[in-house]
């Protein structure tokens, strides 16, 4: 429950439509959309410019994502930098099976990390487009989100005052740990919860990339992953025991076992680098419902998180943002509010999708090192059909790659 006594708030010093806190992905993309169509918002983000510009996260962004930002004004630069991505690859049992899901599918996938992103995002909404951001800000609290007169107060880093701002809306971009989500009445909201019981220690390698594709290597030692990054940093992927300390895992160690689950004949050996990023993540999904509650709407990580097993969780906040930024056009162009009234339903249909892949895929590379034979045969089963049955395949592309909808004008349209 929200419980801030009145006389901690200040007067409101501003009014705006729409209070958005979160400068990730979702903020900044439900931001600029906004700034286009002329309704006014502000930006509350408690890192540094600096920082989000250069925060390690996601780097696969699917293709109905790309066209929806490019038909917005916001893919340019991505469109002249990112590559693509148009097969994967699995190695298991020493051998190596590739998956040319652009084949089945029609679609590939565009390698931009997030923070190349997130520059871009903040470049054309601050800079280009003089959009109200504040970065650093402490203490942001919410207020009144179930009456008509919400607002968002924070603390100023530079002059350490309490400010607060009025507005119709907030919304609540702000990440797994953020204030908005926390905000929501516990009778009001549930989360659902998946935990694998494994961790998966999340490396980045001063390294060119050792394939062309994305690698999955699915071993009795444990899963592992290769992703391309840009041509001189990749992502590497080892699983590990949940809780497991990155200083557990020296350069030898890491390299080593890279080696072991992901070596097969007829690959190029691993290209070795200085690691540059070690961190242990505890391989669980969540899903908050309803993700609008009164005059708060979550969107991202605030609302869901996927397990980067099929790298969803920046491609669902994308969703979120563009059917928001959506909804709330159309509410203050013609007054129209079926699409707020539609966006958490809408939004669910699509992260519950991604969620049932997200298990599906996890056990399938998670089996072989479970110790459980029962698991390790459902493995194996699940990967000699999708090489063995083309119905099979074209459902896994399908799912790999998100193609299965887009979003336009804030509805969401089945086919490709």
């Amino acid at each position: 429950m929200i419980t801030s006594p009145p006389t901690s708030v200040p007067p409101s010093e501003q009014r705006v439509p729409v209070v958005i806190v979160g400068a990730g992905p979702a903020g900044l993309t439900l931001a600029n959309v906004l700034r286009d169509a002329s309704v006014d918002c502000v930006v509350l983000e408690g890192e540094s410019r600096e920082f989000i510009e250069q925060r390690p996260r996601a780097g696969f962004i699917e293709e109905w994502a790309v066209r929806a930002l490019e038909r917005r004004g916001l893919a340019g630069r991505l469109l002249e930098r990112a590559q693509t991505h148009s097969e994967c690859e699995f190695r298991i049992g020493g051998e190596r099976h590739r998956f040319a899901y652009t084949e089945v599918s029609g679609h590939h996938h565009f390698v931009y990390p997030q923070p190349l992103l997130v520059t871009d995002l903040v470049r054309e909404y601050a800079d280009v487009k003089d959009g109200d951001i504040r970065f650093g800000v402490r203490d942001v609290e919410l207020h009144g989100i179930d009456t008509e007169d919400p607002s968002v107060s924070y603390t100023d880093p530079d002059s350490g005052e309490r400010r607060r701002i009025g507005c119709d809306v907030v919304a609540g971009c702000d990440g797994a740990r953020g204030v908005t989500r926390a905000s929501l009445p516990q009778e009001r909201g549930h989360i659902a919860r998946l935990d694998y019981g494994v961790g998966w220690l999340a490396l980045l390698a001063e390294a060119p990339p050792s394939s062309d594709c994305v690698v999955f290597g699915v071993h009795r030692r444990g899963f592992a992953a290769h992703m391309a990054r840009s041509p001189q940093v990749t992502r590497y992927y080892l699983e590990c025991p949940p809780g497991d300390d990155p200083e557990n895992w020296p350069h030898e160690r890491v390299w080593s076992e890279l080696r072991a689950r992901l070596s097969v004949a007829g690959a190029p050996p691993l290209t070795e680098g200085r690691l540059i990023e070690k961190r242990v993540l505890d391989m669980h999904n969540y899903v908050v419902q309803p993700m609008a509650y009164g005059r708060l709407f979550l969107a991202g990580d605030a609302a869901h998180l996927v397990a980067p097993i099929a790298a969803k969780g920046m491609n669902l906040a994308l969703y979120d943002a563009l059917l928001l930024a959506d909804a709330l056009v159309a509410y203050y162009r013609s007054g129209d509010t079926g699409g707020l009234r539609g966006y958490s339903a809408a939004c669910l249909r699509r992260v519950w999708e991604y969620q049932e892949f997200s298990e599906w895929f996890a056990e399938l590379v998670h089996g072989p090192s479970s110790g459980d034979p029962f698991r390790a045969g459902n493995a194996t089963a699940r990967l000699r059909r999708l090489f063995d049955s083309p119905a099979a395949a074209a459902a896994f592309a399908e799912s790999y790659i998100g193609s299965s909808g887009e979003v336009t004008n804030g509805k969401l349209l089945a086919g490709r």
